[in-house]
């Protein structure tokens, strides 16, 4: 069964896009079957993914909207070697007709749900604010990862994250847990940045990941080059960042795998 992984935080230019293409492409590396869902009206994943956003047939729109079925919305040819759900300003618009419908939040969780178990991980790209678009992701999601800066200001925005994700818990989905905390744009020579960075690790312990994604120029030429780091400059420090964090999670996926196994048969 796939797991299902939503990258938010209501703070923009936290690098949460970039986190959400790259994490996606590192995982597909390791031979991983991912999915990458743009819910962003923006489509900044899907443009970072190779794929002209103007051009796409379809978007998650037509998969929440119009509940066209997943084979004819996917995207199969990615530069990331991964499938994605597309976005782009007609996503807009879903958020408003999302209004209209009966069980608005379950939207994309019903329509995952024939084919999560064909991905070993799903990656949404969640929009920038706490919409009906972000309550779907959240509803539909195992866990949150947190991409953020070190900055006294995101600190603040974490708080108010860590706060809706905790009422989404007890309204939408209870089963929905923070996956890690990725301090990203790290500069270490940055006093602030190492001041939060302990701060964080005081906190939250092992919820904060062992990786840090540094600041790189690579990472940030990547989108307008249509590929993720990795198969942009696959020798740069950021598409290196990102391969260990997608080890991280891999480690982290099979230790939970391991304590299932031992629940089951106990």
């Amino acid at each position: 069964m796939g797991k299902i992984i939503a990258v938010a935080n209501q703070k923009g230019g936290v690098g949460k896009t970039t986190t959400a293409v790259n994490l996606a492409a590192s995982l597909a590396a390791t031979k991983r079957k991912v999915l990458l869902i743009d819910l962003d009206p923006q489509g900044n994943a899907t443009m970072g993914s190779g794929i002209d956003k103007y051009e796409v047939p379809a978007t998650c729109y037509e998969l929440l909207i119009d509940e066209l079925p997943f084979e004819q919305v996917v995207c199969k040819e990615t530069a990331g070697i991964y499938d994605l759900i597309a976005a782009n300003t007609d996503v807009t618009a879903a958020e408003i007709k999302l209004m209209e419908v009966f069980a608005r939040e379950q939207r994309l969780k019903n329509s995952l749900a024939p084919v999560k178990s064909h991905y070993d991980f799903i990656i949404i790209d969640c929009p920038p604010s706490l919409n009906m678009l972000t309550v779907n992701a959240m509803t539909a999601a195992d866990s949150v990862l947190v991409p953020m800066q070190c900055e006294y200001y995101a600190l603040e925005g974490l708080t108010a994250l860590m706060d809706t994700i905790s009422q989404l818990t007890s309204v939408v989905n209870g089963n929905l847990h923070i996956e890690g905390i990725l301090r990203t744009m790290y500069d270490p020579r940055n006093r602030l940045a190492n001041d939060v960075s302990e701060q964080l690790k005081r906190h939250f312990g092992d919820k904060v990941y062992r990786t840090v994604i540094p600041r790189n120029v690579r990472l940030a030429e990547a989108p307008s080059f249509g590929a993720p780091a990795m198969y942009y400059d696959k020798s740069s420090t950021g598409a290196k960042a990102y391969l260990a964090l997608a080890g991280e999670i891999l480690r982290k996926a099979e230790q939970e795998k391991t304590a299932n196994q031992q629940v089951t048969t106990e």
